[in-house]
């Protein structure tokens, strides 16, 4: 049986001056994918009121993304084998930038173009840095990969901390504190540049094809369970971190402070997505890291709703503990359940494609709830039946089996 391998080695990091330019890069462009995202739930109400919108319409404002993630994730490695994926991905944050800025101009249609740009510009970063990372970091994956996500992460927890006070404290309110973000991804076009010149073909980024026919992961009952694990932990972090901030807030906590309560469940994930994909790696059977991340999740959410303000940091750690790890084993599923490179691409393209379109569905039904019942235990319940698909296809998931029969 072919024995998963996360990449990760023992052996000491010997790079060249061009492969610490790269990882410096990398981390650069990992701190983009997530914070322009993040920085908008502690903001949703300012926006709301500014425009007159509904809080439908808010929740499209995380949704947006996630169907442009949808749209975009089957075609991005095609788009790199056509240009070479280090000028995809030096578009794509010129795409990033402009978006950001749209997004801050501070009209409704403005709102929604620039979040749709966004959201198609991080979806090339989302599929192709971790092909960078095997393309360029192959003896160090695991480690590289681990780096990459603190870097997102990070940067997302920082965001959606600062967003409300930024909003708070300067002229320019909650479109400043948007468009800010717009630095950062100027910063990484920067930080990237040099890599154009150390463009690869675009030949040696192409998959191997193989020879004989395998069945199509999508009558793969083991690549749906893989596909819904993923889809389902990113409705429960998208949802969270668009509408815990205004949870927190109906439950009396300042709108700075309920910022930073999301802030601190993003840098509770830090070790997390750290450690997990390579603690994975080197257990045959994942099931038991699933149980653990269901049952913090139901403990930390069932807190949320009994209302304790005085628990809520400790709600925000169990939350933030659960969601780095099943961000992590969500990306590890991608290789520990499939034979070869080939399987693990079609299967992280299935899993992205159908399970971001499945997380966009719930920051609008969550507000669309909120609209209905005027209240936040129905949408709040939408987590928690998240929490227990999460278990059961996670439960299934972590078998140590594959995606094909042999």
């Amino acid at each position: 049986m072919n024995k998963p391998h996360s990449g990760y080695t023992s052996k000491k990091l010997k790079f060249t001056r061009n492969s610490w330019f790269l990882l410096i890069g990398v981390i650069f462009i990992a701190s983009t994918l997530r914070s322009p995202l993040t920085s908008v739930g502690p903001l949703v109400s300012s926006i709301r009121d500014s425009l007159t919108i509904s809080n439908v319409l808010a929740g499209f404002l995380t949704t947006i993304p996630l169907l442009a993630f949808a749209l975009i994730s089957p075609f991005a490695p095609k788009i790199a084998r056509r240009f070479g994926m280090e000028l995809t991905l030096f578009a794509s944050l010129i795409l990033l930038t402009a978006g950001i800025l749209i997004r801050s101009l501070g009209t409704t249609p403005n709102l929604l173009i620039g979040t749709f740009l966004l959201g198609l510009a991080i979806a090339f970063g989302n599929v192709l840095l971790p092909s960078l990372i095997k393309l360029n970091f192959p003896l160090h994956m695991g480690l590289i990969t681990g780096i990459y996500s603190v870097a997102m992460n990070l940067s997302a927890a920082i965001a959606v901390g600062v967003s409300a006070p930024l909003a708070h404290n300067t002229q320019f309110g909650w479109k400043g504190a948007l468009g800010i973000w717009a630095l950062l991804t100027f910063i990484a076009l920067l930080v990237w540049l040099p890599q154009l010149k150390n463009k690869k073909s675009p030949g040696s980024l192409e998959v191997p094809l193989e020879k004989a026919k395998t069945p199509s992961l999508w009558r793969s009952p083991l690549a749906w369970n893989v596909t819904f694990f993923m889809g389902f932990q990113s409705l429960i972090f998208y949802t969270t971190s668009a509408w815990m901030p205004e949870v927190l807030k109906t439950q009396g906590i300042s709108a700075d402070s309920a910022g930073w309560m999301v802030s601190l469940l993003q840098f509770s994930q830090l070790p997390m997505t750290f450690i997990v994909p390579i603690l994975a790696s080197k257990v045959k059977d994942q099931r038991w890291i699933v149980a653990g991340v269901a049952l913090l999740y139901l403990l930390g959410y069932g807190g949320i709703m009994t209302g304790t303000t005085a628990l809520v940091p400790l709600w925000m750690i169990l939350i933030g503990i659960a969601g780095g790890a099943a961000f992590g084993l969500s990306m590890m599923f991608f290789s520990l359940r499939t034979r070869t490179p080939h399987e693990a691409a079609d299967l992280s393209g299935m899993a992205q494609s159908f399970g971001y379109s499945l997380a966009a569905i719930g920051p609008v039904l969550f507000g669309l709830l909120h609209d209905f019942t005027s209240g936040w235990t129905v949408p709040m319940l939408i987590i928690i039946i998240a929490s227990l698909i999460v278990l059961l296809s996670g439960m299934k998931a972590g078998k140590n089996t594959f995606v094909t029969p042999e």
